[in-house]
């Protein structure tokens, strides 16, 4: 698979998790950006969802009014989903940095 390829299905991957998140589905740019800003920009998502998690749940447990209990579990779910996800890319960059540095040169 080439570089275009996997940046087009990254695009629609990002679309997709977009559009069962609820918001509206953005073109990824295709080219251009570092790896690294990616990273910290999936890093930073995950954190947003923990912290809508975590409030969501601060306000159903004082009884604010509007705060459903679906709406905590939702939040919790996207919020572990998404942190699992990170996980799994975490270990998959380990195990290829791992490969990498164990090639003959």
């Amino acid at each position: 698979m080439n570089v275009n390829g996997v940046q087009q299905l990254l695009s629609n991957m990002r679309s997709m998790a977009d559009q069962a998140a609820g918001g509206t589905a953005t073109e990824a740019p295709t080219s251009g950006g570092d790896f690294a800003g990616m990273l910290q920009s999936a890093v930073n998502r995950v954190n947003d969802l923990q912290k809508q998690a975590e409030s969501a749940q601060q306000s159903f447990a004082v009884g604010e009014p509007g705060m459903d209990l679906q709406d905590v579990m939702m939040a919790m779910q996207k919020a572990s989903l998404s942190f699992q996800t990170l996980v799994q890319v975490r270990n998959k960059l380990t195990t290829a940095y791992q490969e990498i540095s164990n090639m003959q040169v």
